[in-house]
C-alpha cells in the first residue's frame, strides 16, 4: 500500500498498514500524531537533546520500526490500544522476546528502542519514567570490545613509552648543529617547513599532554568518547580523582568519580599548567585538544595517540587485535581481579555489574589459579 507525504517524516512511514489493523480511525489519527513527534524528536535532538543532536536517519528509521512492533504487541497482549507506554509493558515485551529464537544483538536493538522511547517520554513530556530493564541484553557486534586486551606487561610499555614518545633535547642544550638537525625533525613531525620552527615547538615536543592522556586513559578505562568530553573541570587534584558530573558523562546516568595513581595526578597538575600557556585552550573546557583546535575524536584518539604510543611501546598492531578499547577492557579486568566487579564496576562507569562480568572472565590467570586450587 501507497503511503501519503501526509504520513511520513523525512520518509519514515508512521501509521503502518500493521498498525491500522489493529486501530479505529481515531486511534490511527492519534498513533499517527504520536509517532509524527517522537520522529521528529528522534531526528532533532534525540541522540543529545542538550546538544541538539539528533540520530541519524537510519537509526532513527529502524527504532522508529522497532517501537511500531513494540506498540502492536502490546496492544494485542491487552486487546486494546495503548498510546502511554510504561516500563511494565517494556519487562513484557523483553520476557516475550527472551522466548524467542532472535539473535542476542537483535533483542538488544529492540531494548535500545524502546529505552529511546522513555527517553523522549523524559525530555519531551517532562515525565520521570526511567526503565531499569528486568532482562538486560547486550549486543557483541557493537560493544567495540577488543578480542585481545593489554596484558600487564603492556600496560607498563605503554605508560613508559607516553613518557619517553617524542621527546626532544633541551632548546638552549644543544649547539646550532645540532639544533639545526633537530629543527629539520620537528619540521617533518609537525609538519611545517623548517624556518617556522620555534623554541615554543621544541617545548611543545616534550609536552604532557600524550602523557596525561595515556595515564588517564589507563587509570579509568575511558572510551573514546570520553576522552574527546574530558573537562579540565573534571579533575580535582587535591582528592587526586576525576568527578564527571551526570550532564557530561558518556551515558549521563550519575556522577561518577574516578581514582587516579599518583603519578597519574603528578602529570596531569604539569598538563593544566603547560595548558594554561598555550593559546587555544583559552576560553575551552576541553581537557585536550588536537593541533587544530578540534576534540579528540575515536578516530583521531586512535591514530594520533593511541597508535603512536603503542608503537613507541613495540606493541604488535599488525598481528593484535589492539585498540583504544583494550585499554578500557584491561584496566577492568585487573581491577576486577584485584579488588571485586562492584569496584570495577565503578572505576569504569558501569551502569551494571552484569557489564563488567563480562571483562572478570577475561583473565586467563585468574582462571588457571581457580582450577588449580579445586584439585
Amino acid at each position: 500500500m501507497q503511503h501519503s507525504e501526509d504520513n511520513k517524516v523525512e520518509g519514515i512511514i508512521l501509521l503502518t498498514n500493521e498498525a491500522s489493523q489493529y486501530l479505529n480511525p481515531r486511534e490511527e489519527i492519534a498513533y499517527q500524531e504520536h509517532r509524527r513527534e517522537l520522529t521528529e524528536w528522534m531526528l532533532n535532538l534525540g541522540k543529545d537533546p542538550n546538544k541538539a543532536e539528533g540520530y541519524s536517519y537510519s537509526t532513527a528509521k529502524s527504532r522508529m520500526n522497532k517501537l511500531d512492533l513494540f506498540y502492536r504487541w502490546v496492544w494485542q497482549d491487552k486487546q486494546q490500544y495503548i498510546q502511554d507506554m510504561k516500563p511494565v509493558h517494556a519487562d513484557n515485551w523483553m520476557r516475550h522476546l527472551a522466548k524467542q529464537d532472535l539473535k542476542e544483538s537483535t533483542k538488544c536493538h529492540y531494548q535500545k528502542s524502546v529505552q529511546t522511547l522513555f527517553k523522549w517520554q523524559r525530555d519531551a513530556r517532562n515525565r520521570d519514567t526511567v526503565w531499569e530493564p528486568k532482562i538486560e541484553y547486550s549486543d557483541p557486534s557493537v560493544n567495540y570490545q577488543p578480542r585481545e586486551y593489554l596484558t600487564q606487561e603492556d600496560r607498563q610499555k605503554m605508560r613508559q613509552a607516553a613518557m619517553s614518545y617524542g621527546t626532544v633535547p633541551h632548546y638552549n642544550s644543544m649547539s646550532p648543529e645540532e639544533r639545526d638537525r633537530w629543527k629539520k625533525y620537528l619540521a617533518q613531525r609537525l609538519q611545517k617547513p623548517i624556518e617556522q620552527v620555534t623554541k615554543q615547538d621544541f617545548l611543545g615536543a616534550n609536552s604532557f599532554k600524550y602523557t596525561s592522556m595515556i595515564f588517564v586513559a589507563m587509570d579509568g578505562g575511558f572510551r573514546p568518547i570520553e576522552v574527546k568530553r574530558a573537562n579540565i573541570q573534571w579533575f580535582d587534584p587535591d582528592n587526586g580523582v576525576l568527578r564527571i558530573p551526570e550532564e557530561e558523562s558518556s551515558k549521563s546516568r550519575e556522577n561518577w568519580i574516578v581514582a587516579l595513581k599518583p603519578e597519574t595526578v603528578s602529570i596531569l597538575k604539569e598538563w593544566k599548567k603547560e595548558r594554561e600557556t598555550i593559546s587555544k585552550y583559552d576560553g575551552r573546557d576541553a581537557m585536550w585538544l588536537t593541533q587544530k583546535a578540534n576534540r579528540y575524536n575515536k578516530d583521531s584518539f586512535r591514530q594520533s595517540v593511541f597508535r603512536k604510543i603503542a608503537l613507541e611501546a613495540g606493541l604488535d598492531l599488525e598481528n593484535r587485535d589492539l585498540t583504544p578499547y583494550s585499554i578500557r577492557h584491561s584496566t577492568a579486568t585487573y581491577i576486577a581481579k584485584e579488588a571485586d566487579l562492584a569496584t570495577a564496576a565503578k572505576q569504569c562507569r558501569h551502569k551494571s555489574k552484569q557489564t563488567t562480568q563480562k571483562y572478570s572472565h577475561s583473565s586467563v590467570d585468574r582462571q588457571s589459579d581457580a582450577v588449580n586450587m579445586i584439585d
